[in-house]
């Protein structure tokens, strides 16, 4: 029955966390237009901070606690299909690292990227998640 409840609660992170990783690129496209310094930057700054702080970083953990619990207990680890899940896990929690950065850089006024460059970031989570449900859905 334990499994159950975990693998329930890695999916719930799962969902959460790219809830997040879809979501942020998409407010600094919008923050990325407006002026430093004006009403609309600062609610963007309390927007992206509250995401990444109260959502996003707490379902990554909760997700990576859940999914090697749920690894160990599968005998996964010397799987194919889960080596190549664990490198997409691995650089889209780099993407989180790099949306963490943008966060900061706008936080102090510092961001020197177009909305274009968000714009290409909001699609590589979705790649990633394409390919990782794809690898534990089929298991090649």
């Amino acid at each position: 029955m334990l499994y159950f409840w975990i693998k329930t609660l890695h999916i719930l992170a799962i969902i959460s966390w790219m809830a997040g990783l879809l979501y942020l690129p998409r407010l600094f496209v919008y923050h990325a237009g407006v002026a430093v310094g004006s009403e609309t930057s600062e609610l963007f700054k309390v927007m992206e901070r509250r995401l990444l702080k109260a959502i996003m970083t707490p379902a990554m953990i909760v997700a990576w606690i859940c999914g090697l619990w749920l690894a160990y207990d599968q005998s996964a680890f010397s799987q194919t299909w889960f080596s190549l899940k664990m490198v997409a896990v691995l650089i889209m929690s780099g993407v989180h690292g790099l949306l963490a950065r943008h966060v900061r850089m706008f936080a102090e006024d510092q961001n020197n990227r177009s909305h274009r460059y968000f714009r290409i970031v909001n699609e590589i989570p979705t790649v990633l998640m394409i390919f990782a449900v794809g690898l534990v859905i089929f298991k090649p």
